[in-house]
């Protein structure tokens, strides 16, 4: 077993065995328990009671986070010529379409969400085997295929992410950073919550919401109690 850092073990002496804690008090001590040089990412995990093999179970969503994510996201918009002007004073990194097209074939993939149009998505199809394997394929159900590009734009700029249940039963994302206040932090993880909770399937049976863990990027987790949401 690899020997804990000083720094590991007081953070680990901080965490109460056994307990399970509020989100206040967890977004407080996710905080206290971080010892990275850099603004670590702060993440939630979310166990669900959902078989997720079963497409009438499958739990998939999108949340705009109140006090965003505290990343820089890269957006490439491809889009017809008449908005262009739109996505790029919404804040699109990148805007285009056949020259990007054309740059993605090649290999490049230097960004974190692509937003298109219906009509342009026959043209993207071919993309699927370089974009399906790194989560930037657009889909609609996540908003990234749409007719208002720049709102799409703004949106995710804003603090709008899309998440998805894995094989497992897992919710798995970043709600902030570690330099977010601790009330930001409890609010983005109600927010995300609170649109989990919605979208519980109808045919999902018993316990919904097994168990729900606060980290950051290399810290231990932090139980927290569901009924604090």
């Amino acid at each position: 077993m690899a020997k804990l850092t000083k720094n590991q073990r007081l953070a680990a002496e901080k965490i109460e065995a056994g307990k399970v804690y509020t989100i206040a008090e967890a977004s407080a001590l996710v905080k206290e328990i971080t010892t990275t040089k850099f603004d670590a990412s702060v993440d939630i995990d979310v166990r669900l009671g959902v078989d997720p093999r079963k497409a009438n179970q499958m739990v998939r969503g999108v949340v705009s986070l109140p006090n965003g994510t505290g990343k820089v996201v890269r957006v490439l918009a491809l889009c017809t010529a008449d908005q262009e002007a739109a996505a790029k004073e919404a804040g699109a990194d990148y805007v285009g379409l056949d020259e990007y097209i054309e740059k993605i074939k090649g290999g490049w993939t230097d960004i974190d969400v692509i937003i298109t149009m219906p009509q342009i998505m026959g043209k993207i199809g071919a993309l699927g085997r370089i974009l399906g394997p790194r989560g930037l394929m657009p889909n609609p159900k996540s908003g990234t295929v749409t007719m208002d590009v720049a709102k799409a734009v703004k949106e995710v700029k804003q603090g709008k992410i899309d998440f998805k249940v894995d094989k497992f039963g897992i919710l798995h994302t970043s709600i902030g950073k570690v330099s977010f206040t601790a009330d930001q932090i409890a609010e983005n993880a109600r927010e995300f919550i609170d649109t989990v909770i919605k979208l519980k399937p109808a045919v999902a049976k018993g316990e919904y919401i097994k168990s729900i863990y606060l980290s950051s990027t290399m810290s231990q987790g932090i139980k927290v109690d569901p009924k604090s949401f």
